[in-house]
């Protein structure tokens, strides 16, 4: 069966996750890290898309961005492998491909899921038992929605503008919200649709959405298509 093309929609929010081949590491130093970010920055300005939140973790990467045409997200993926693989090979004395496959992407409706999905990705360290507070962790865009630095990677979406009409009204709310944490059906939800490519929205948004693409954004339900007269 031929793969189903990767959904892009310029303009749109889409969470991406980049995971190192056979669960093997990607970072294994400051260095490392420090030189993804650099090529991050430069690949997001070159192709015009927006980082709103990423982190970055030992053996993958999640990002949330908006890619401002279709090609875009693409272009700067393969851009960033072009110059981190060969990087990260001559380092460590290694050939062959470092990354699991393709990665995986899906578009997410800001408005309901555009917070949560930045929670998603920056408390990641601490789901994971690398740090106890996350202002600990270096890699990740969480200190910048706290306030603590400006990173010059990001570009603020208007759903954390929303958060509040001053600056330590946002990073208080943003604060207030991770330290309340996702539920766990909300970590399920955002797991699966990342995983599974499929659109992270509600029913209208997908809607909407497939109008655009002219092509299918969620899954097919499984099992024969009811017949006229059957009981639902």
């Amino acid at each position: 069966m031929a793969r189903l093309a990767r959904l892009v929609i310029p303009h749109q929010q889409h969470h991406v996750i980049q995971r190192g081949n056979a669960g093997s590491l990607i970072f294994l130093d400051a260095e490392d890290y420090s030189s993804f970010l650099d090529w991050l920055r430069q690949a997001a300005k070159l192709f015009d898309v927006a980082i709103h939140a990423y982190v970055l973790m030992p053996d993958h990467l999640h990002l949330l961005l908006t890619p401002g045409d279709e090609p875009g997200l693409g272009k700067m993926m393969q851009w960033l492998g072009r110059h981190y693989v060969p990087y990260f090979n001559r380092k460590y004395q290694r050939s062959g491909t470092l990354w699991q496959g393709r990665y995986r992407a899906t578009v997410i409706e800001s408005a309901t899921y555009f917070i949560p999905c930045s929670i998603y990705l920056e408390s990641n360290p601490q789901r994971a038992g690398l740090v106890q507070d996350l202002l600990d962790y270096t890699w990740s865009s969480y200190r910048h929605h706290v306030g603590l630095l400006i990173d010059p990677l990001i570009t603020d979406h208007s759903c954390y503008w929303a958060l509040g009409n001053t600056p330590f009204q946002r990073e208080a709310a943003y604060k207030q919200s991770l330290e309340s944490g996702l539920s766990g059906r909300q970590i399920t939800e955002i797991t699966q649709a990342t995983t599974k490519a499929w659109m992270l929205g509600s029913a209208k948004f997908k809607i909407e959405m497939s109008k655009l693409t002219e092509r299918r954004v969620e899954p097919v339900k499984r099992g024969r298509p009811r017949k006229a007269g059957e009981n639902t």
